[in-house]
């Protein structure tokens, strides 16, 4: 499948490249505005010209296929085979204050498949990962692979345990895993499970509360460098409310403390 998607990896960069162009100097500058939306997340209206301007040029190129964005919704025909993913920044509370720690998330998924392909751009960090199913998995054009560490005891970990693991009634199991690996930090959004994919850190668990455009992007990136990303409960899924991602050789132990 890899080759077939070389066309759409194309453009999965190209939309990265107008992303860029367009947050970074806003970033930079910290010139919007914020608003609060109905669910009391930061907005602004550089999430939305973003997400405008790539869903104009995804129509342009990519017309029989669907999409879906955190800012404008979704559409298309319930025929598509293929829809795009974008959040146009993932990390907007880190954005607005300053915060290098954000990323524009782009994937292609399959409507049978689930994702394929996924791109993470994040500019003022200077990096770009990008997966591919059965392509491989690169960050700044270099290959990357999950880490070869097989113990929890021995795992480095970023862990974002917020109040939704509370109301959920996991906060123990949360607490548990921070005791049983050998380093846990809290690195947050996208970046926690791009590291993952690159063998810095060895597992990632999100927040509760996630949604779909959250995740899409960073599964094929995860997957197609060696590990596993699944929901807290070990269902591989881009629909879930939650992301945990490993090397894949811890990833049965730590479905297994979490759901303890």
């Amino acid at each position: 499948m890899s080759n077939d998607l070389q066309p759409d990896l194309d453009l999965a960069l190209q939309l990265a490249d107008v992303a860029d162009a367009l947050t970074l100097p806003k970033f930079n500058a910290q010139a919007f505005v914020v608003e609060l939306k109905d669910n009391f997340t930061e907005v602004t209206e550089v999430d939305r010209n973003v997400e405008t301007e790539l869903l104009r040029i995804i129509h342009a190129q990519r017309p029989h296929h669907n999409w879906y964005g955190e800012e404008h919704g979704s559409g298309g025909s319930d025929e598509a085979e293929w829809t795009w993913v974008i959040d146009p920044i993932d990390g907007t509370s880190n954005f607005v204050r300053g915060v290098p720690v954000w990323a524009t998330l782009i994937a292609l998924v399959h409507r049978d498949i689930g994702p394929v392909l996924g791109v993470v751009s994040a500019p003022s960090l200077h990096t770009r990962w990008w997966g591919v199913r059965d392509g491989g998995a690169f960050r700044n054009g270099t290959p990357i692979h999950v880490s070869t560490v097989n113990e929890l005891l021995d795992a480095h970990a970023s862990i974002t345990a917020n109040t939704a693991w509370n109301v959920a009634g996991r906060s123990q199991n949360i607490h548990r895993l921070q005791n049983t690996v050998k380093r846990s930090r809290g690195f947050g959004d996208f970046w926690q499970h791009m590291l993952v994919a690159e063998g810095s850190i060895d597992l990632a668990v999100d927040a509760i509360g996630l949604e779909p455009y959250d995740i899409a992007a960073l599964m094929p990136i995860v997957e197609a460098a060696g590990g596993i990303l699944s929901d807290r409960d070990g269902t591989r899924t881009w629909q879930g409310t939650c992301a945990v991602s490993s090397n894949g050789l811890l990833h049965n132990d730590l479905i297994t403390i979490l759901n303890a």
